[in-house]
């Protein structure tokens, strides 16, 4: 099986997200006897083909035009279709990031591919691949297949997969993409970044959360002190996001971004089934609240029944000694 990987990068950078999807990618074609390519767009990028030869891509595919130095779905989609049908794909696989949920239907209705989201497992059984999924906000889990026969995409959730090393150098060839400026219907006037130094939470290891016990804005500084220590991210639940505490790129669930982290502190979160869909799927969950009766403490790992006022500043301080000792 041929797979196409897109390797989304902002900035020049590329997302750790695109990483995983390569690997998942090499994984993916080792099982089925194919080989892996990934697309790579933007502007002043051509040196980004060398860490994706480090995951597993065997060729990679530069679209490099100043058509491509702000992200377009029109300008995008049209180059990611393209390299897929020059690799002959059969599978395309994308990083579910914003970018990501925002091309991949794009590209699956000029390929005609079905698109199957979230994916979190996958494993061939009979020669047959079966993909795994959560659903019903994360209470259950479905398996399926692709049609037999028919190309099909991916979206991964980040933080799932681990990333390879199949250091390989990767063949880099120029796409001829054939986007024109008439092919574009919404240009990008201007991007205005967030502020400086602050990790996402779609692609954090550590994410410290905080909810409605958090009171008010004036409280956020408490977490994002602790994050700082953990060199994590700092995330919220929709009921501070909605009161207008902090941005809603921190919001983790249903409606905001779901997460996978290694280590996730959800302090003062009730645990209503729409933030446990965005981070449920997190390798230990630490849970901080005065009521012994929230839900969040069924899915914890660690419960702390107390007040996050007095146990926050008592983690941050425990941290920082550990860290003297270093």
């Amino acid at each position: 099986m041929n797979v196409l990987v897109f390797a989304e990068q902002r900035g020049g950078k590329l997302k750790k997200a695109s990483l995983e999807a390569v690997s998942v990618g090499r994984e993916l074609a080792d099982v089925t006897g194919g080989s892996v390519a990934a697309v790579l767009v933007g502007q002043g990028i051509a040196s980004l083909a060398e860490p994706l030869g480090k995951t597993g891509a065997d060729k990679v595919y530069i679209g490099e035009d100043p058509l491509f130095a702000s992200y377009s779905n029109d300008a995008y989609g049209l180059a990611v279709s393209k390299a897929a049908q020059i690799w002959g794909a059969e599978a395309l696989l994308f990083p579910g990031t914003a970018m990501g949920k925002d091309l991949a239907p794009k590209v699956c209705a000029r390929l005609g591919a079905g698109l199957l989201s979230d994916v979190t497992a996958f494993k061939l059984e009979g020669g047959t691949l079966q993909l795994t999924r959560p659903i019903y906000s994360g209470k259950a889990f479905a398996t399926l297949s692709p049609v037999p026969g028919k190309p099909f995409a991916l979206t991964l959730r980040p933080n799932v997969f681990p990333i390879g090393d199949k250091a390989r150098t990767p063949e880099v060839v120029p796409l001829e993409h054939g986007v024109t400026q008439g092919d574009i219907k919404a240009v990008v006037e201007s991007i205005i970044a967030a502020e400086g130094g602050t990790l996402d939470v779609a692609e954090a290891d550590i994410i410290v959360s905080g909810g409605r016990g958090i009171k008010g804005p004036e409280n956020f500084p408490l977490l994002e002190a602790f994050a700082k220590e953990l060199s994590a991210a700092v995330g919220a639940s929709r009921a501070a996001v909605d009161a207008g505490w902090i941005d809603h790129a921190h919001q983790v669930g249903q409606t905001g971004k779901v997460v996978s982290p290694t280590l996730y502190f959800a302090c003062g979160i009730s645990g209503a089934i729409q933030h446990l869909a965005g981070m449920s799927s997190s390798k230990v969950i630490v849970a901080i609240n005065k009521d012994p009766e929230a839900p969040i403490f069924k899915v914890a790992t660690y419960g702390v029944v107390g007040d996050l006022f007095e146990v926050i500043p008592m983690l941050t301080q425990a941290v920082k000694e550990l860290k003297s000792r270093q």
